[in-house]
């Protein structure tokens, strides 16, 4: 069997292509969402859609949230306070375990059917619901009764000080986690549990997949949003650890049907194995004659699907994506909530920001620049790529952007 073979340049564009960040006629994805209408959320669901889920994070440091910064990173003139009021009823999304927790197409419902059952025991907690099976019903009962409650609104004693965690918010957790409750909607990333009945159409809750069928969807998804991947990212798009057989079945199954491709990656000292749909190896050749501007820059979350496989992003992008929220102040190089500057198809720049919403401003703690990667790079050409990221981010945030002088 012939196996094709794709260098670095060609990998990482079509992994921006898929990723959304470049040119619409190259990603497929329309990228203009002005204000907070219904097209705009429209565009939303479009960009989550690709990828197959939106990763959640609580982080606001920087103005927004992941999430927000994600779809800001993607969509001109968006404000990035609507990415907070996705998830609602009536909205085509659903909150579950997908890469981490995330918003993922209420149409993926039923793929997922193998985790939920597989969560009936918590992948952290253990098995709290045969633990505790009076708490089980007697939270059930309270919302069918009461409606959806907050975490807040359970009342119990508190498992452990430093994590805060109380025992009826680890339950209403795991029943969540097993499908018998689901995410109603956030408000202030405040979850509200609700009766899955209440919140998944019927339709979807009584079609699972069958296993082979979701592992199959799961890996073509995952590719679908990096143009080429190696088995192991795949599997970890979708945390499937310890499904080795089951993964290496569904590539098999997928590469008889026609639908991925053997693809290897040459990169200067080593060959790759990994996979391609036929449809993005037909994208890279139109992806060669790009002449991207360096220029031009965006910013994008530490937790950007380009960028939480920190092994790929220096293989393709040759940039150590660090994440330093869990260090202490001493022990960082860049900063609490490094955001990295992408201008053109290279990671040029990392800026460390903090909103000051009683000023307005839109704080740069730092900047750290990266070493020129192309012919023509200037540290000129790269300050002004970061200021227009930031200036476009802050504009995104409802803050004012100040002259980046670091």
């Amino acid at each position: 069997m012939s196996v094709e073979r794709l260098n670095v340049r060609q990998v990482r564009r079509l992994a921006l292509a898929r990723a959304g960040l470049l040119k619409p006629e190259l990603t497929g994805l329309r990228a203009r969402a002005v204000g907070r209408g219904k097209r705009a959320r429209q565009r939303c669901h479009e960009i989550i859609g690709r990828f197959g889920y939106l990763q959640l994070d609580s982080i606001a440091i920087s103005g927004a949230r992941t999430q927000g910064i994600v779809l800001a990173s993607r969509l001109h003139s968006f404000d990035a306070d609507l990415a907070e009021t996705l998830l609602q009823p009536g909205e085509p999304l659903f909150e579950y375990w997908g890469h981490e927790a995330c918003w993922l197409p209420l149409s993926m419902y039923p793929t997922f059917a193998f985790r939920r059952r597989d969560y009936r025991v918590h992948p952290w907690w253990g098995d709290v619901l045969n633990e505790h099976p009076k708490l089980c019903r007697e939270i059930s009962s309270r919302i069918e009764a009461e409606g959806p409650l907050r975490s807040l609104d359970l009342e119990g004693t508190r498992i452990n000080e430093a994590w805060g965690a109380k025992l009826a918010t680890r339950v209403a957790e795991a029943l969540w986690s097993a499908g018998e409750l689901a995410v109603r909607e956030r408000n202030n990333f405040q979850r509200s549990f609700d009766l899955t009945e209440r919140v998944i159409p019927e339709s979807l809750r009584n079609t699972p997949l069958d296993d082979d069928s979701a592992m199959d969807e799961l890996l073509i998804k995952a590719l679908e949003g990096h143009g080429w991947s190696t088995t192991g990212t795949l599997a970890a798009t979708w945390r499937l650890t310890n499904l080795r057989d089951a993964i290496n079945a569904s590539l098999q199954r997928l590469l008889e049907e026609g639908r991925v491709i053997a693809c290897e990656l040459q990169t200067r000292d080593r060959i790759i194995s990994g996979w391609i749909r036929p449809s993005d190896l037909q994208l890279v050749s139109a992806l060669d004659g790009l002449r991207p501007r360096a220029d031009v820059g965006v910013l994008l979350s530490p937790f950007d699907p380009l960028l939480w496989d920190r092994a790929r992003t220096l293989m393709l992008f040759d940039f150590e994506q660090v994440l330093e929220i869990y260090k202490p102040l001493e022990q960082r190089r860049f900063g609490y909530y490094c955001l990295p500057v992408l201008a053109g198809d290279h990671l040029v720049a990392r800026v460390d920001l903090k909103a000051d919403r009683k000023t307005q401003r839109l704080n740069t703690l730092s900047c750290h620049l990266e070493p020129p990667r192309r012919r023509g790079d200037s540290e000129a050409r790269m300050r002004v790529a970061v200021q227009q990221a930031v200036s476009r981010f802050a504009a995104a945030v409802s803050l004012d952007a100040g002259v980046i002088v670091q």
